[in-house]
């Protein structure tokens, strides 16, 4: 089974079950590998639909979550901490991730992002195992673009407690999943898909046509090295937005606060884009992969 470290001891995999379980939650992730299907070259497309046993439209999504079911079970304990990365800043004053301060040895999304496409790439793995790297870049390349798991501030926010509207959450999982559907509509396959058409048509005519080129400046998956700085543009970049709309105001304003009003309001954009953007960087990135086989 490819992999980044050995199992990791029991104590510390029960600490990092308390991280939040999907960044984006599954709709999420679904909505970026919808977009990414859409702009996917046809070469990748059907590399992936044969590596992957799906020659469905929904090749990509229906796997998009898959790494976090993963991580619950023996085989993939050791890939808990790949889905974040725990920058050690000082938000709202200061944000930004250093990879030699903030991704342990137990691993982190950068490497874990570079890892598994260093694998794919060299196609000397298994078939199952390909697989398990497909999967895993699908992934990783959605909680990359959720700030909080680009932030180590209480857990990624999961310290942090917070009502949204009668719920009793966490400042992660709203995060996770209240904001996203607060925009989308709701949690289902089908949101995803609509909420995918809709962030397209930003992309192709709409708010994102003039930013997308940027999105994808500097990607690179021709070495390790340039998968790592590729991979750590994108963290630094969610974690940014630690500082400018998540904890704008710091921890004080949020915590046992009510944030289904005027803080989700000013977070969706956030998410929109965020979404859109690691939905076509996902596509690009799977296209500069098959390419270098």
């Amino acid at each position: 089974m490819p992999r980044l470290v050995p199992l990791l001891p029991i104590i510390t995999f029960l600490l990092l079950l308390l991280r939040g379980a999907s960044a984006w939650g599954a709709m999420g992730h679904e909505t970026v590998a919808y977009i990414a299907s859409h702009y996917a070259l046809p070469a990748t497309q059907t590399y992936l639909q044969t590596l992957l046993g799906d020659t469905s439209a929904d090749y990509l999504a229906s796997v998009a979550s898959w790494a976090d079911s993963y991580r619950y079970t023996s085989a993939g304990a050791f890939s808990a901490p790949y889905h974040y990365v725990d920058a050690n800043d000082d938000p709202p004053s200061a944000c930004g991730v250093d990879l030699d301060r903030d991704c342990g040895a137990e691993g982190c999304v950068v490497r874990a992002l570079q890892n598994y496409t260093t694998i794919l790439m060299g196609q000397e793995a298994s078939g199952a195992n390909l697989a398990i790297a497909a999967k895993m870049i699908i992934h990783f390349a959605g909680d990359i673009g959720q700030p909080l798991h680009c932030e180590g501030l209480e857990i990624g926010g999961n310290g942090i407690d917070v009502k949204y509207g009668d719920d009793d959450t966490n400042l992660h999982a709203v995060w996770d999943s209240d904001i996203p559907e607060s925009v989308s509509g709701g949690s289902s396959l089908s949101s995803a898909r609509s909420w995918s058409a809709a962030l397209i048509k930003k992309i192709d005519s709409g708010t994102y046509k003039s930013q997308a080129a940027s999105w994808i400046s500097g990607l690179s998956v021709g070495t390790s090295a340039s998968q790592t700085a590729t991979a750590l543009r994108w963290a630094t970049e969610s974690n940014a937005y630690v500082c400018s709309t998540v904890l704008r105001d710091g921890v004080d304003a949020v915590e046992n606060q009510d944030v289904s009003g005027a803080y989700t309001t000013a977070a969706q954009p956030v998410v929109e884009l965020q979404i859109a953007k690691q939905g076509y960087r996902l596509a690009k990135w799977l296209d500069a992969i098959v390419a270098g086989m």
